[in-house]
């Protein structure tokens, strides 16, 4: 009973541990859809400089704990995240992985270098890589007491556990009962309608990064007795804690502080118990790994795309498609030419052999090509490959093997390897795939590699250089001009398998599973393909790679020197092989360049390599790419600036022209010409124009006046009222997605009090409109207005706190918030609840229920409770009636009746025309992205309407 206490006590201390890290991970991913690879990195910077400023230069240990704690850590999480990770939240998820596993191997490295640099000031830090057994936050050394027989605890455990439980404490009083905690969770539930509600969802964003690296840096600080100074243990330590979020579901606080702690335990208990694995070395320190990769494949959801949508990581545009073979590889050619003339011409035995050891290292690179550049899966597992293929052709070598026979083997090896790493993948995406594969690189470094006739001991095996009759590669220029044309072989076939069907079909699969699948398309069969193929590349490129150095070890390439790879290759540019080369040759060159003209440090080169992923927030595709992209970027503008100056004209039937009511731009005293069929009426003399037309081209053709005629023939909605400012307006407005216009020159007026109905068929526009109107998308030419102020450049957050408000289409709730939560969101004041309440009893009486959990109508109700207590000066909702049964579409239009009669100016935009133009106004018709008709709801001729509508039987 004794040694099971004991084992449950000293594991809630590793346990703890893992709970402040997985929590930290949980509200950095929630807030911002960032995973932070970098997260062990922050709690290493923070034990060391506790270690320096408390051991080195005698700061007392609390305040010093404190002010990491609460000071430094939070100011580096913001600092992160207002340089980086704000726009890593805009690129695709292999930049987001690629650009944090940067900064897990710069930041250590910043730290140590930072330590050297101080030392040479002569300042009195201590020694500071791989201490250990180092004084913590309590007394040194620590007190000890024995509360049982054979249960001992100390002065660390004790100050660990303490921490803890305050920790704990404190954040569920702030997520559970405080304003900034319920945003907090009404962010990580749905990041985009919070700020429709016109809170800012990248403050939110900072605050999370904040409390994110100040419980990263209390792990560090409270871990510093237990890991000593090792980074390799601090980032292990962090993939432990990753199992923990893991099982919070990225997204659950409290799942992930538990989950933490049992974690702990359980590790302690199999170490202690397992008897069954005695016999298999390695096994106890893998049994984290093994948690982690069984909680991923198990617990995390596949990630799934509807099909025929496009990759969240899409491939680069081909700046250079459509030309020649020698614009597009003549280049590349001479290049290679001049670097294999000069291993016999200009460069040194001393040059000529660090220009081999790029080639060979960029073979390897080439594997990140195909899984990652090709597939957009990342895999941190390419350094297992590598350690794997050699490792077994140096056993077959020692057994006599020809090198050739004994490299196709070990490539075979690596490529087997590969289809075992690719099971995860047939279920996982992401960082979820990230993590798998870097427990199973974890596991063969502490398993597989372990295994005595593998790995021949500390020696390793030895890899001679081949021999093939008078070529002899034991020259490094012969085997760096070897190694030039097998480069170029290597880059031809990949491009070509980029070209085949089987390219295709991975492009495919990466693009949209399902779509793929309904093609024909074999996803599980792809992916392996991805995979193994990729594996053996690394593996082939891994025996040469280790015949260059003529011998391997099972240390030589852990699978922390795989993340280091991959945040090269990708910071040059994962997705062409080519570019895989290029970064060889840097991995190789730069570092002896740093030696010799900058500093002796090791240090400088890896934060170099590290921070060299801070570029992919800005260039997704790598700096290899940066400025061929970016001259294929301004080009693609260009032909978009012209795009939009060509307005396409209505469908038949629809003449756009002056309309009647208030019109921006039009002329005092001209009589419109309404669109045959479509007014029958006779023509109305319009009013003066409110204001005259921006010079911006908002009088292009097929983009009719405003509207505004409320009922009675007055603006606004009132006899004879005079035009005034509208609540909004939009004035030749342009503005659509990447370049392809949507919306052309559109006008529109809608006043307080007033419903103007958008009616349009699908594509025409009518949610790109709603989005421009809430500030979700700033128009590529144009002015908005709300209350006669210009707010075009708002951001949807300031638009929000003008008074507009975007009812999006589905349901505008936080559907993992209580209804009560739901409400406070928007109406701080307990009275102003208690009215909606009373209004609407269904929700009092279930007030603590989620809002996901209601019904369709109960949720549209919801929404618009609380804009019916306080009504905003706009309000767009698109399909409000969407999904609803009858009697629920007429509740929600008679709740939007009233809003209008409390002076809300309301654009709807619907399908169901009959039931809408029950409550209009003023009806706008929108096709091909403008008004091509619009004007009081007495004058809409409904047949002709409805034809216009489906498109069929309009005639001019």
């Amino acid at each position: 009973m004794g040694d099971l206490l004991g084992f449950v006590l000293s594991g809630l201390v590793s346990g703890a541990l893992y709970a402040l890290l997985a929590t930290g991970l949980v509200l950095s991913y929630s807030a911002s859809g960032l995973f932070n690879f970098a997260h062990g990195a922050t709690a290493y910077l923070c034990a060391l400089a506790f270690y320096e400023l408390h051991s080195g230069f005698g700061w007392p240990a609390v305040p010093t704990a404190l002010l990491l704690v609460c000071v430094v850590a939070p100011g580096l999480g913001w600092g992160l995240d207002r340089l980086m990770f704000r726009k890593l939240a805009k690129v695709g998820e292999t930049a987001q992985i690629v650009a944090t596993i940067g900064l897990l191997v710069a930041l250590p490295a910043a730290g140590l270098w930072a330590v050297e640099l101080l030392e040479r000031a002569g300042a009195p830090v201590l020694p500071a890589e791989n201490q250990f057994g180092l004084p913590g936050v309590g007394p040194s050394p620590a007190v000890s007491w024995q509360p049982l027989d054979g249960v001992g605890v100390d002065s660390d455990q004790l100050i660990t556990w303490i921490a803890t439980a305050l920790v704990a404490a404190g954040l569920w009083v702030l997520m559970r009962h405080t304003r900034l905690g319920l945003r907090l969770r009404a962010a990580v539930d749905n990041r985009a309608l919070t700020e429709l509600r016109g809170i800012s969802a990248d403050r939110l964003s900072s605050i999370a990064w904040m409390l994110s690296s100040g419980l990263a840096g209390l792990a560090g600080v409270l871990a510093t007795p237990l890991l000593g100074l090792s980074a390799h243990d601090y980032t292990l330590f962090l993939f432990v804690s990753a199992t923990a979020a893991v099982l919070g579901r990225f997204a659950s606080v409290p799942l992930a502080f538990l989950g933490g702690l049992g974690l702990g335990v359980l590790q302690n208990l199999v170490a202690g118990y397992a008897s069954f694995a005695e016999g298999i070395t390695g096994f106890r320190t893998a049994v984290p790994f093994l948690i982690l990769f069984a909680g991923l494949v198990v617990l995390v959801r596949r990630r799934r795309r509807a099909a025929g949508t496009a990759a969240a990581d899409p491939p680069p545009a081909e700046y250079l498609a459509g030309k020649g073979w020698g614009r597009r590889w003549g280049a590349w050619l001479v290049a290679g030419v001049l670097l294999g003339t000069a291993f016999y011409t200009v460069t040194t035995p001393f040059w000529s052999g660090i220009l081999t050891q790029g080639l060979a290292i960029g073979l390897v690179f080439m594997s990140f090509t195909v899984v990652t550049g090709l597939g957009a899966m990342v895999s941190l597992a390419q350094a297992t490959f590598v350690t794997g293929a050699a490792l077994v052709a140096g056993l077959l070598m020692s057994h006599g093997w020809p090198f050739v026979a004994a490299a196709a083997v070990g490539t075979a090896a690596a490529a087997l390897l590969g289809a075992v790493a690719a099971l995860p993948a047939l279920r996982l995406g992401g960082r979820s795939l990230a993590l798998a594969t870097l427990a199973l690189a974890f596991l063969a470094d502490q398993v597989l590699f372990q295994l005595g006739w593998l790995r021949n001991g500390d020696t390793g095996w030895e890899i001679p250089r081949p021999v093939a009759g008078p070529v002899d590669l034991g020259d490094d220029r012969a085997m760096g001009l070897a190694l030039v044309l097998l480069s170029g072989a290597l880059v031809a076939l990949l491009t070509r398998l980029r070209g085949s069907r089987w390219g295709r079909a991975m492009l495919a699969v990466r693009s949209a599973p399902e779509a793929a699948a309904a093609s024909g398309v074999s996803v599980v069969r792809t992916k392996l393909l991805l995979f193994t193929v990729s594996a053996g590349l690394a593996g082939f490129g891994g025996v040469l790679y280790a015949s260059y150095n003529t011998r391997i070890t099972a240390t030589d390439f852990t699978a922390m020197t795989g993340l280091v790879w991959l945040a090269v290759v990708v910071a040059a540019g994962v997705r062409r092989p080519q570019f895989a080369v290029v970064a060889g040759l840097v991995f190789a060159v730069v570092p002896h360049l740093m030696a010799t003209y900058v500093t002796e440090s090791a240090h400088l080169p890896v934060i170099l390599f590290g921070l060299a992923g801070l570029a992919l927030a800005n260039d997704p595709d790598g700096y290899c790419a940066a400025l061929p992209s970016r001259r294929a970027a301004r080009r693609a503008a260009k032909r978009g600036a012209a795009a939009w100056g060509t307005v396409s004209g209505p469908g038949p039937g629809l003449v756009p022209g002056p309309v009647a009511g208030s019109v921006p731009g039009s002329v005092a005293g001209s009589v419109p010409v309404p669109a045959p069929g479509l007014a029958p009426g006779p023509a109305r003399v319009p009013q003066p124009a409110a204001e005259p037309r921006p010079p911006n081209g908002a009088g292009a053709a097929g983009s009719a006046g405003g509207l505004g005629d409320g009922p009675g023939g007055g603006p606004g909605g009132g006899p004879g009222g005079s035009p005034g400012p509208g609540a909004l307006e939009l004035s030749g407005v342009h503005a659509g997605y990447g370049g392809a216009p949507v919306l052309r020159g559109v006008d529109l007026v809608v006043r307080g009090g007033e419903v103007l109905v958008l009616l349009g068929p699908n594509g025409a526009g009518k949610s790109t409109l709603c989005r421009v109107a809430a500030g979700l998308l700033r128009p590529a030419g144009g002015l908005v207005r709300v209350r006669g102020a210009d707010a075009t450049r708002d951001t949807a957050v300031t638009r929000a706190r003008r008074g507009v408000r975007l009812a999006p289409e589905g349901r505008g709730i936080f559907a993992g918030l209580s209804i009560e939560e739901n409400l406070a969101l928007q109406l701080a004041e307990t009275e102003d609840r208690d009215a909606v309440y009373a209004r609407f009893p269904a929700l009092a009486a279930r007030r603590t229920v989620a809002a996901g959990s209601l019904s369709g109508g109960e949720q549209q109700l919801l929404a618009l409770a609380p804009l019916l207590q306080r009504p905003p000066a706009v309000l767009v909702a698109d399909e409000p009636s969407l999904g609803l049964a009858p009697l629920v579409v007429e509740e929600v239009f008679r709740l939007l009746t009233e809003l209008r009669d409390q002076g809300t100016a309301l654009v709807l935009v619907e399908e169901k025309a009959a039931e809408v133009l029950g409550i209009a106004d003023t009806v706008a018709y929108l096709a091909q992205g403008g008004i091509a008709w619009s004007g009081p709801r007495s004058e809409v001729d409904r047949d002709r309407l409805a034809e216009a509508y489906l498109g069929t039987g309009v005639r001019r």
